[in-house]
């Protein structure tokens, strides 16, 4: 795993992680237009999600604009309102952007300071300051195209249980719970209708209160496979890359490559690290949200205030085989060779295929029920409840029908 990272930092990231209260850039001050900084949370880059995808985001707007990136690592909680305050005082940076719900009240404190910085939050609701912008998404809604995936593979395969392992227990993470059990209660649903079997399927559900810790991923899912989860949907960042291996070991000790059991990645289009183990993912486009804040100060246009993308807006959604090979493209061809040599193809084209082979273990109309629950969300027939409480998404638990969770969507 240490040896994946490392790849993946030298060639898709291509920067080297810096300490709390130091600083990196891209590109000389003296060419370019100005500049942008980003502050990571705890968990830091490496991740291969959340952080990294903010990363790309940040990145790429850097080099379509022609500005120089400053980033810090904040390394525990302490870290956030002096990382925000050392950036504000400078007072140099078209926009510095807080990445995660944990920054939400340093950045609350230091916009006050410093009212001329603009500031955006990813997961962060500050919705009442006009130089922060709050970049959220509706986790619940991709959650739920994940659950439903989940669900139905499980029906199909005569199963009874589905996992999720999560991070720290915070607000956002209740969305992707709650989107989840919604997909798969939407799932007994239409099993029923397509086959007029009954399905119960029963969702395990662990919160590791970390979100870089791939052992303690590891244990969770290694404890919900005992207890006959039949895919795991991982919502814990580098945590979660421990999920994969607890899957990619129980396939080997069947004597299997490929699932079921299967897991789902999260935030990025993550199946190219262990394919045939994981059958999508649930994309969170962090790099789309930090872009568009980017873009918006560039332009002159920047506004504080709620910025939420969906599936509408296409800011989350299941991967698609060609989103796994955009993101492998996107690695410089001589890591792109060495990854395809550790995981065993001699070509682009065979990891294209065994992808491809990896979903066919999927029935067709699993995949073509999926798209119609993506369909119901983005046209409004069909709502996904996003509970930000305990109280919230403990009713969501409760809830015996997708219908009775839809209930508390509106």
């Amino acid at each position: 795993m240490k040896k994946l990272w490392t790849l993946f930092l030298i060639g898709l990231l291509a920067i080297s992680v810096v300490a709390s209260g130091c600083m990196s850039s891209n590109k000389g001050e003296e060419s370019t237009k100005g500049a942008i900084a980003i502050v990571y949370d705890v968990g830091g880059r490496g991740d291969l999600s959340f952080n990294d995808m903010a990363y790309l985001g940040a990145s790429k707007a850097a080099k379509d604009f022609n500005l120089k990136l400053v980033e810090m690592q904040s390394n525990s909680e302490d870290d956030y309102i002096k990382n925000l305050e050392t950036l504000a005082s400078q007072k140099k940076y078209l926009i510095i952007i807080a990445v995660g719900f944990m920054m939400t009240d340093a950045v609350k404190k230091v916009a006050d300071e410093y009212p001329d910085q603009k500031f955006a939050i990813i997961d962060g609701y500050i919705p009442d300051k006009k130089n922060v912008l709050s970049i959220l998404f509706k986790e619940n809604e991709g959650s739920a195209l994940a659950g439903a995936l989940a669900g139905l593979i499980a029906a199909n395969d005569g199963k009874n249980k589905v996992g999720i392992v999560l991070g720290m227990e915070i607000p956002v993470l209740y969305k992707f719970e709650a989107g989840y059990r919604f997909g798969v209660k939407w799932a007994e649903d239409y099993y029923k209708q397509k086959t007029g079997k009954e399905a119960k399927i029963d969702v395990l559900y662990q919160y590791t209160g970390s979100f870089g810790d791939a052992a303690k991923g590891k244990a969770a899912a290694q404890a919900q496979l005992s207890q006959g989860a039949w895919v795991i949907y991982q919502v814990a960042g580098g945590t979660g890359l421990g999920v994969f291996d607890a899957v990619s070991d129980a396939l080997k000790a069947q004597g299997k490559k490929m699932g079921p059991p299967f897991a789902i990645g999260v935030d990025s289009a993550q199946d190219w690290i262990k394919p045939g183990v994981i059958i999508a993912s649930m994309m969170k486009r962090v790099d789309v949200g930090v872009y568009d804040a980017v873009k918006e100060a560039v332009n002159g246009n920047f506004k504080g205030g709620i910025l939420e993308l969906g599936l509408k807006e296409h800011g989350v959604g299941l991967s698609t085989v060609d989103d796994v090979m955009a993101m492998f493209n996107s690695l410089p061809e001589d890591t792109q060779k060495q990854k395809l040599k550790d995981l065993g193809f001699n070509s682009k084209d065979e990891l294209k295929q065994y992808l491809e082979k990896t979903r066919a273990q999927v029935p067709d109309w699993i995949w073509d029920a999926v798209n119609q629950l993506q369909q119901k969300i983005v046209s409004g027939e069909i709502k996904v409840p996003a509970p930000m409480d305990k109280a919230g998404i403990e009713k969501v638990r409760q809830a015996k029908t997708w219908q009775e969770m839809e209930e508390l969507a509106k």
